[in-house]
């Protein structure tokens, strides 16, 4: 007996100084799980304020892909990828939730220039974290993840900056076979809007996507005949950038908006002024990186209210950490429908 306590505390000891994390050593370098000291877990660069958290899930987004496959410009390495966590403070910090709270990560660099949720412990800059609703738990909240929190920005956006309210109206949203595009379907049908669902896959995505709430599926949409072409719909959330973003504003109706947070088709935009300035399209642009606190909780508290909790079960799939590098490639190619989230106890 007193043997098997021996050999149980041990090895509690043994992984209370150690964890695993899934590293990418170099661009060229695949990445790899790796058994970590905990202690030498490097901390963010931003100064002492940073929060040690047990990560229990994290998510796979498009960025993620891009870290993951060595894409020029996105990581600096060698770096944990994973630029969203949701997971428990274990060490009080300044400026952090207490200890024990359940706190979710979405914005500033994790997985990039910080070390990210792929791994079973992570530091994170006590600025970066937002104290979790109550009512959320930490599955949907990692289902929610950069992908569902940049999807409500978009829509927050066009309701206080671009003229949307709770009167139906006609959205159209690109590239919405993807993380973003799929969960603002579902939002903005939620709240009774009319929504059109762009998808390059539109003829294998159509039934889900109609299941998530769209009115009418089409096809990717292509650069604008003209600077101006006939009215399709009141509002936008482009997800892919590029001519599709342009196409958006040719079609956007008078005093309309388009709220873009993407560029998997380009980051290259082919316009003209006249959206603007015949018509009155507003271009919100929405940044997840770096958004105030203010906004984050905002977000998370509308996210807790207007989420069809069995819906976003339904359209996410869960795989184990080792799973990561064989999934990047498929988001990439746009081959992921809806959420994937990554169980960090798997």
């Amino acid at each position: 007996m007193l043997l098997r306590r021996a050999a149980s505390a041990i090895k509690a000891a043994k992984q209370r100084r150690h964890y695993r994390a899934l590293v990418k050593r170099s661009a060229a370098d695949p990445p790899n799980l790796e058994d970590l000291e905990l202690e030498t877990a490097p901390a963010p660069p931003k100064g002492d304020a940073t929060a040690l958290l047990r990560v229990r899930y994290s998510s796979l987004n498009y960025k993620d892909g891009l870290v993951l496959t060595g894409s020029r410009g996105v990581a600096k390495y060698p770096v944990v990828p994973g630029i969203n966590l949701v997971g428990t403070v274990i060490q009080d910090a300044p400026f952090a939730p207490p200890k024990g709270s359940r706190v979710a990560c979405v914005n500033g660099q994790l997985g990039q220039t910080n070390d990210g949720g792929y791994a079973e412990f992570c530091r994170v800059p006590s600025q970066d974290l937002t104290l979790l609703p109550d009512s959320l738990d930490d599955f949907a909240a990692a289902a929610v993840g950069t992908a569902g929190f940049t999807a409500m920005q978009c829509i927050l956006h066009l309701e206080r900056y671009g003229g949307l309210d709770d009167t139906p109206s006609t959205v159209l949203v690109t590239g919405a076979a993807g993380g973003v595009g799929s969960l603002a379907v579902q939002l903005l049908a939620a709240r009774g809007h009319t929504v059109i669902a762009s998808s390059s896959r539109a003829a294998e995505e159509e039934a889900y996507l109609m299941r998530l709430g769209a009115s009418r599926v089409v096809g990717r949409l292509e650069a604008p005949s003209k600077p101006l072409d006939r009215v399709r719909f009141d509002y936008a959330v482009d997800c892919v950038g590029g001519d599709p973003l342009a196409h958006c504003l040719s079609r956007c109706g008078a005093r309309g908006a388009v709220a873009a947070c993407g560029n998997a088709a380009s980051g290259d935009l082919r316009t003209t002024v006249f959206p603007f300035i015949l018509r009155g399209v507003r271009l919100l642009g929405v940044d997840s990186v770096n958004p105030p606190a203010e906004e984050r909780n905002a977000v998370w508290e509308r996210l807790d209210r207007d989420l069809d909790r069995d819906l976003l079960e339904a359209t996410t799939t869960t795989i184990p950490l080792a799973d990561v590098p064989r999934v990047a490639d498929d988001i990439l190619e746009g081959r992921v429908r809806g959420r994937v989230v990554v169980d960090l106890a798997a």
